[in-house]
């Protein structure tokens, strides 16, 4: 079988149909807010690199803080979800997130620039396992395949925060950017998280009495498949944690754009992965799980390759958006097959190895960029996205489809 069509050992309980609405929505707006406020983080990447006076080596290491602190919570809060329920931790999760972004433009060296990306990485890991778990469940009661709709809406407040931050950058500091980004959050959680609270998850009253007790244990070719899918997941958080940390730098470094401008390039990635997504359901029950994983990592290699080699500007951002409709549809289909297998065990998994790659690829860049140039150094993503579509054309007879 291919990478689709695997049912979970459970039944999903619908709730009533007004309460699924309510919480796609809800959980929607959770979504847009992690983007936008992690869009609004990277587009002052540069500013804060000058602040700081780091190399690009220094600021590969530093930034490895927000994928250390995201791979080291993640397993943590797939606990936690079993525990209270993925609704309260992504309320905590928002909390914690909206406050930790204001703390980077703070510092004045790489040392302690890493130390608070470490929090706001831990904040940022948590929400992402509490809100996809949530997704899941949801995901399983409505009986379509509308994950990408949740991550369209990341995308999409990715792409805002980034015009905003495209806005704001000549004008407004990046403490005060960020500062208004805290105040942002905490509104948006204080409005949306009391509806989240009151919304019980569309599981059966096992499923949590289960998931409240010990770790269940995964069958050895469950645990198998969802390392598959977590192996697909890394592939692909590699290539957005690239674009998110070194899009901007390469646009105004190598291409001589102005701060403005680079943050666009952000912008146009994020774009194309909104609309990527918001057609993702529609292209999964067309295409099915595996022939999208495998057109969408060779599409995202040939933007890729494109985006980082080009020698202007227009053509970089276009690469930009051909890698963004490549890599949009990836995570998502490796999160919720991992979590339709296993629950918040295989969330957690998955999205453990996806940090991973952007756990390696901060660090990795920095120092391809210093050994050889920042554009060659990009190519790496073209290449990890290539052994995504292998690993789906490799999958296709044990995935599920």
């Amino acid at each position: 079988m291919p990478l689709i069509n695997k049912t979970r050992s459970h039944s999903a309980v619908p709730g009533k149909g007004n309460d699924l609405t309510r919480l796609r929505i809800v959980l929607t707006t959770f979504f847009a807010l992690d983007g936008f406020i992690f869009a609004g983080w990277v587009v002052r990447i540069p500013a804060i690199k000058e602040q700081t006076n780091a190399t690009a080596s220094t600021l590969g290491l530093a930034l490895l803080g927000v994928s250390a602190g995201a791979v080291i919570t993640m397993t943590l809060t797939g606990r936690l979800c079993r525990r209270f329920g993925s609704h309260p931790v992504t309320v905590v999760c928002a909390v914690l997130l909206s406050l930790s972004v204001a703390l980077p433009p703070l510092t004045h060296s790489a040392p302690a620039l890493g130390a608070v990306l470490l929090f706001f990485g831990a904040a940022y890991g948590g929400i992402n396992v509490a809100f996809n778990s949530a997704a899941v469940d949801l995901v399983a009661a409505l009986r379509r395949p509308v994950m990408p709709s949740f991550h369209a809406a990341f995308s999409l407040g990715g792409m805002v925060g980034a015009g905003l931050g495209a806005l704001v950058a000549g004008s407004l500091s990046p403490t005060r950017h960020l500062l208004g980004l805290t105040c942002i959050g905490l509104l948006v959680t204080a409005l949306a998280g009391p509806t989240l609270l009151r919304i019980a998850p569309p599981v059966p009253p096992e499923r949590i009495a289960h998931d409240a007790g010990a770790r269940p244990r995964m069958a050895p070719r469950t645990r198998g498949l969802v390392l598959v899918f977590g192996l697909i997941a890394l592939c692909t958080a590699y290539g957005e944690g690239a674009l998110a940390d070194w899009g901007a730098l390469h646009l105004e470094q190598d291409l001589h754009a102005s701060a403005g401008v680079a943050a666009v390039g952000y912008s146009c990635f994020a774009l194309a992965m909104t609309v990527g997504r918001l057609s993702g359901t529609a292209l999964l029950e067309r295409l099915g799980r595996t022939r999208t994983v495998v057109a969408g990592g060779a599409t995202a290699a040939a933007g890729m390759l494109v985006g980082a080699l080009s020698d202007t500007l227009w053509a970089a951002l276009l690469g930009f958006a051909i890698a963004g409709l490549g890599l949009a549809n990836l995570f998502p289909v490796a999160v919720e097959r991992a979590g339709a297998l296993a629950g918040p065990s295989g969330v957690a998994t998955a999205s453990t190895l996806g940090y991973g790659g952007m756990l390696l690829g901060p660090p990795a860049i920095g120092f391809m960029a210093d050994w050889f140039s920042l554009p060659t150094a990009l190519t790496s993503v073209a290449v990890l996205a290539g052994i995504a579509a292998l690993i789906g054309v490799a999958t296709r007879k044990v995935g599920g489809g």
